[in-house]
């Protein structure tokens, strides 16, 4: 199993200071602040929603450490008050939604959350901030063969359709820009999250729809994920070590979704679906609009939107060489990872229980 090695030694992380965590209560976010907690670094938890970190709690750590005091990122005083002492940040904050009429919100939340709360930051005297975003501001492909790096152009043609990416893309514009000389800002793009813990299903719902035997035939795209607690671990090092200014790809495996399927019941002994969607973006979306419109007909509802069918037919393939290079990044081997969302899914009756293979290794 991986240890927690790779998010830097005890001693380093504590030489750092005291570390503000922006949205504490988030899959990624618990899974950084149970982390931090766990290597004895001094750390201010906050979230809109506020609350306790109840992994802490689980593990016997001392409840006044597993705190989450409720900030509101939109108000740049609010966060300046909760960061008073902390000379580092991590900002990861955010809402993950595939629906076109959440854009006006994303908008606001991921652009001008993300300007208003470096603000606070700047204004508390933060030196060093980490703000997370995706690696879909970077890789989504129609070319199966294109793997992107940090280097690669934003595929607006693709991005600027989908409002969670678009509104991504702006955000670390607004991060990039605020990088100075006293006020280092830098930016970690994490490929799709799997893990266990995600209670919000802000991640993993796909694999529970496969679960649920939702869909009917495997998309002809492919996907890029990395686990949770490595890219948790990730964050450190780039906090650490990352140069200000700068973008870092967190990624585990790239797959097609056809692989994907395949390792998810050889996991599960869920079996993937005979039928394959065709590549052809065009009549992917005309054989989905005939099921939905045939379903709705009927008074049914299609259990994977017509958003994310269309997202599933591209390539969200990336690298990440340039943080294995320049910190030490390096994820686990993804059979665990599928592994462990699986069982993660069962153990909390997500799913119902099923016949899984006692091996991580597939």
């Amino acid at each position: 199993m991986k240890t927690l090695q790779t998010a830097g030694s005890e001693d380093t992380l504590q030489k750092m200071g005291s570390v503000w965590v922006g949205g504490a209560t988030g899959f990624l976010g618990r899974h950084l602040s149970l982390m931090l907690l766990q290597k004895g670094v001094s750390c201010k938890l906050s979230s809109r929603s506020g609350g306790t970190l109840e992994a802490a709690l689980a593990l016997g750590l001392d409840s006044s450490l597993a705190r989450i005091e409720s900030v509101d990122i939109m108000q740049e005083d609010e966060v300046d008050r909760s960061a008073q002492g902390c000379k580092n940040a991590i900002l990861c904050t955010g809402r993950v939604s595939r629906s076109p009429e959440d854009a006006g919100a994303l908008h606001q939340l991921h652009v001008e959350g993300t300007r208003l709360a470096l603000h606070g930051l700047k204004k508390a005297g933060v030196r060093r901030v980490v703000v997370v975003s995706t690696s879909g501001t970077l890789a989504v492909s129609r070319d199966q063969k294109m793997i992107a790096d940090e280097t690669t152009p934003a595929p607006m043609e693709y991005i600027a359709r989908w409002p969670y990416y678009r509104t991504k893309y702006y955000g670390e514009q607004v991060a990039l820009q605020a990088n100075e000389k006293e006020f280092e800002v830098i930016v970690v793009n994490p490929s799709l999250l799997l893990g266990p813990g995600d209670l919000n299903e802000s991640s993993t719902g796909d694999i529970r729809k496969f679960l649920e035997k939702a869909y009917l035939a495997t998309p002809a795209g492919g996907l890029a994920f990395v686990d949770v607690r490595d890219a948790a671990a990730g964050l450190l090092l780039a906090l650490q070590n990352g140069k200000g200014g700068e973008r870092y790809l967190l990624n585990g495996a790239n797959m097609t979704l056809k692989a994907f399927f395949a390792r998810l019941a050889r996991i599960s002994g869920v079996p993937a679906p005979v039928l394959s969607m065709p590549k052809s973006l065009q009549l992917a979306q005309g054989i989905f609009g005939l099921y939905d419109k045939g379903l709705r007909a009927i008074g049914g509802v299609p259990p994977v939107d017509a958003v994310s069918t269309e997202m599933a037919q591209y390539y969200w393939y990336c690298s990440a060489k340039k943080a294995e290079q320049e910190f030490g990044f390096s994820p686990r081997d993804p059979g665990e990872t599928l592994y462990d969302t699986v069982c993660d899914l069962v153990e909390r009756q997500v799913v119902a229980p099923l016949e899984m293979r006692s091996s991580r290794r597939v």
